[in-house]
C-alpha cells in the first residue's frame, strides 16, 4: 500500500491504459477520480473497481479538447478528494493518415487533446500538489521514433510532452514536485489491439516482439507515483518491449 492516504486523478481514465492506471493507483492505495467523456458504463465500472479496493472513486466527465472542463476537472477531482497527489495526464487520441490529407481542424484537436490539456491540467494541479507531488504524462514511442507514413501529427503532439515534462521539472522541483514521462509502446487496447489488421507489423518492431498489456504501462505508473519515484524527474522512460532500441 505505498500510496496509502495518497489522492489521484487519471484523465481518460474509463479504458485502455487509463483505467488500467486507475485500478493499480488504487491497489496501491490510492483515491483515484477519472476522467472520461462518453463512456458512461465504463466509467462507473472502473469507479466500481476503485471502490472494491476499499479506496474512494470518482468519475468526471471533462472533454479534454475543451479548456476549461480540463482545469475544471482537476478544481473538481482536488475537492472532492479532498487533496491532490498525482496528476496522470492519459487522455488522448491517436491521428494518423496521409499528411497531405489531414484536416486543419484535425491538427487543432490533436494539439488541444494531447499538449494543450496535458499543460493545462498540469497547470491547474500544481496549485494543489506539495512536496511529494508527481505530474505523470503518457507519452508515445512514437514521440521518438517513427517507423511508417502517416503518424506525422502524432509524433509531433507525444513528443511535444517531453518538453513539457522537462519544464516541470524545472518549474516545480523546488516544490518537492517530480514530473515524469511514460512512453507506451504497441499496447494491446480497443485504440491499438493485439489482433488488430496492423499487429504483426508492429510486432516486428519491438525487440520482445509482442505486444505489452495496460497493466504494464500501469504498473510502472504506480512505481513512479511512490517512493520508487522520488529521484525521477525530468525524464522519459519507456515501457515499449524494446521498440526504440
Amino acid at each position: 500500500m505505498e500510496l496509502d492516504g495518497r489522492t489521484a486523478l487519471v484523465t481518460g481514465g474509463a479504458r485502455g491504459i487509463g483505467a488500467a492506471i486507475a485500478r493499480r493507483l488504487a491497489e496501491a492505495g490510492a483515491d483515484v477520480a477519472i476522467t472520461y467523456l462518453r463512456a458512461d458504463d465504463r466509467a462507473r465500472s472502473v469507479v466500481a473497481e476503485i471502490e472494491e479496493h476499499g479506496r474512494r472513486g470518482v468519475a468526471l466527465r471533462a472533454d479534454a479538447a475543451d479548456p476549461d472542463a480540463v482545469v475544471g476537472a482537476v478544481d473538481r477531482a482536488a475537492a472532492e478528494l479532498g487533496r491532490l497527489d498525482v496528476l496522470v495526464n492519459n487522455a488522448g487520441i491517436a491521428p494518423h493518415g496521409p499528411l497531405e490529407d489531414v484536416r486543419r481542424d484535425e491538427v487543432d484537436h490533436a494539439l488541444a487533446v494531447h499538449v494543450r490539456a496535458a499543460y493545462l491540467a498540469a497547470q491547474a494541479a500544481a496549485r494543489h500538489l506539495g512536496p511529494g507531488g508527481r505530474i505523470i504524462g503518457v507519452g508515445s514511442s512514437m514521440a521518438e521514433r517513427v517507423p511508417d507514413p502517416g503518424w506525422t501529427l502524432y509524433a509531433m503532439t507525444k513528443s511535444a510532452l517531453l518538453g513539457l515534462t522537462k519544464g516541470l521539472a524545472r518549474d516545480l522541483g523546488p516544490r518537492g514536485v517530480n514530473a515524469v514521462l511514460v512512453h507506451p509502446g504497441s499496447t494491446d487496447t480497443e485504440m491499438n489491439p493485439a489482433d488488430g489488421p496492423d499487429a504483426v507489423h508492429e510486432r516486428a518492431h519491438g525487440a520482445l516482439g509482442r505486444y505489452g498489456s495496460p497493466d504494464d504501462v500501469a504498473a510502472m505508473v504506480a512505481h513512479l507515483a511512490g517512493p520508487g519515484g522520488d529521484y525521477v524527474t525530468g525524464a522519459a522512460i519507456a515501457v515499449d518491449g524494446g521498440y526504440a532500441a
